[in-house]
């Protein structure tokens, strides 16, 4: 009687088994479900795409281009400090190098990274062919704000200065459009607005001048 009463028991404890089983098989062990959850974020990340941080032509363009034009005015920059006359043109003059010196820096450093030409100096330009670059003053022009000094050379100075800007705005515009680099793009925005800026107050200097 006992062994014909535990047939349904050991019936219902086969079924239940080979349901266990089952559920196993469809969703795998609470190990498994663990790994698999400290693995999707592992698998996500190495999919970021890093191709914003590629460069093209347009950028190397920019980063010699940029170290020629910055250097000029540099140049312009350090007449200024024994040759002008006003204290304002003198701290404008300043302040341009200071700002251009380290992006000179950071650009060559690009392009030493790129292996791409480091441009030596300025361009060799004869007096009265300008560079291919825009606004970049010719030999003769430079050599007019060297002789230069007093109220003529500030007059000469802002004149130039705001042409040369402009020119360096035009090239940033040109590399906002067409380069890849992301730091070279920021870059070029900074110029964007910082020279925006300066040549709106070299105008009113020379307003009040």
């Amino acid at each position: 009687m006992n062994a014909i009463r535990s047939l349904p028991l050991r019936a219902a404890l086969a079924t239940a088994t080979a349901a266990a089983a089952l559920l196993l098989t469809a969703f795998g062990s609470g190990d498994n479900t663990a790994g698999t959850g400290t693995t999707l974020p592992a698998t996500a990340s190495a999919r970021v795409d890093t191709s914003l941080d590629k460069h093209n032509q347009a950028d190397v363009t920019f980063a010699q281009t940029m170290t020629v034009h910055h250097r000029q005015a540099i140049e312009m920059a350090e007449m200024a400090r024994t040759r002008a006359s006003s204290s304002d043109v003198k701290t404008l003059a300043a302040k341009i190098k200071r700002e251009q010196v380290p992006e000179i820096r950071t650009m060559v450093g690009w392009l030493k990274a790129w292996g791409e030409k480091v441009p030596r100096n300025t361009y060799g330009m004869r007096p009265g062919h300008p560079s291919d670059m825009p606004e970049m003053m010719n030999q003769r022009e430079m050599r007019a704000l060297h002789r230069a000094s007093g109220k003529s050379f500030d007059t000469m100075f802002l004149t130039m200065m705001i042409k040369h800007h402009q020119g360096a705005i035009q090239m940033a515009k040109t590399e906002k459009t067409h380069g890849a680099y992301r730091p070279a793009k920021a870059l070029a925005n900074r110029i964007i607005t910082t020279q925006t800026a300066e040549v709106t107050q070299m105008r009113k200097m020379l307003r009040t001048s």
